[in-house]
């Protein structure tokens, strides 16, 4: 509620600088041409007051986000250029509807037709002052919700994707592993490794390459399979080339991660299917689990995890992805399709 309070007292404060101060300039100024016994009308002043909150406040909420962050760049320019003439269009409507004349006004005094073009250039600079503020907010905020978006994705990384249960069935499996003189010892020790290396370091990156996010999933998965050894029946692929392409870190582990929560069970049968395709730029991700009893003594629970990332989804690839979740009594399944650049 503060935060609300502030904002809205920021916006009144900063409309009132930007619209009474050169209002009031040029009200004096036109007045000094009037004759003292004519009133001056506010009609025009308030109503151009409106058209430039309405043309803020229209590109601020529906124009910036679906357009210019959606780098549709020529489809804002010519849907913010129609919004503008629209405006001006309503209010020229507006002022007819109340009788406001404004060559009755200029007629009392010739040496207000040299004003005109004041008035005019005076009106174009609030209009381009108003449009850059709303993208200058917009941008500001954006980059601020990014921001807190992977700060809090790099805490969950390091609190929930290797989260002590994981480790603890993992190093015991590791160390059973050790006992028997097995050759795989090496390798699995070095797959945590790169994993815990991943979770801390490459996530404080905006992007990194397709291939190490993939490579963290197929550490993830390894372990994942000596961890549950032949309960879970896995079907797991990728397809496509991908050498050149980026993504932001850890956004398709807590897809991966889910499916291992909740459709692994000793007492049934555990199917999982992990598929990563890539069609050119495109990256096409789909998991599915068959639903079981979790077994898990933790209180682990995924929905956070899907829900920050449907979120980070939302910031860094606005309008460039799709996230389809279909429950049905027995499975669960994700897809997911995202526009790498």
């Amino acid at each position: 509620m503060k935060n609300l309070f502030t904002t809205i007292s920021i916006h009144v404060i900063a409309w009132g600088m930007l619209l009474m101060i050169p209002f009031l300039s040029i009200q004096q100024v036109v007045k000094s041409f009037i004759p003292i016994e004519e009133n001056f009308s506010l009609v025009p002043v308030f109503t151009l007051s409106l058209l430039l909150m309405v043309i803020f406040y229209f590109n601020y909420f529906v124009l910036i986000p679906k357009f210019l962050l959606s780098k549709k760049y020529l489809l804002y320019i010519s849907t913010l250029i129609l919004s503008i003439i629209a405006a001006f269009i309503v209010s020229g409507f507006f002022l007819n509807l109340v009788d406001f004349n404004h060559d009755d006004i200029v007629s009392n005094s010739s040496e207000l037709i040299k004003l005109k073009p004041i008035i005019k250039a005076n009106t174009f600079l609030m209009l381009i002052i108003s449009i850059l503020a709303s993208i200058a907010l917009t941008m500001n905020n954006h980059l601020r919700q990014t921001e807190k978006e992977k700060l809090s994705a790099q805490l969950s990384s390091l609190k929930s994707q290797i989260n002590p249960h994981f480790l603890f069935n993992t190093l015991n499996n590791i160390y059973a592993t050790a006992i028997d003189t097995s050759p795989q010892t090496a390798d699995m020790v070095e797959k945590l490794s790169e994993m815990m290396r991943y979770s801390m370091k490459e996530t404080q990156k905006d992007f990194v390459p397709l291939e190490e996010e993939f490579n963290y999933i197929d550490n993830y998965i390894e372990l994942q399979k000596l961890r549950f050894d032949n309960q879970v029946k896995l079907d797991y692929n990728i397809e496509g080339e991908f050498s050149e392409l980026q993504i932001a870190p850890m956004l398709l582990i807590p897809f991966i991660e889910n499916a291992f929560k909740h459709g692994v069970n000793s007492e049934q049968n555990s199917n999982i299917k992990i598929s990563l395709k890539i069609d050119n730029s495109e990256l096409h991700l789909r998991v599915t689990n068959n639903l079981v009893k979790n077994q898990s003594s933790t209180t682990e629970r995924s929905g956070l995890g899907i829900n920050n990332t449907k979120h980070r989804l939302e910031l860094i690839y606005p309008s460039k992805h799709l996230l389809t979740i279909n429950e049905t009594e027995k499975d669960f399944t994700v897809l997911l399709h995202i526009n790498l650049v």
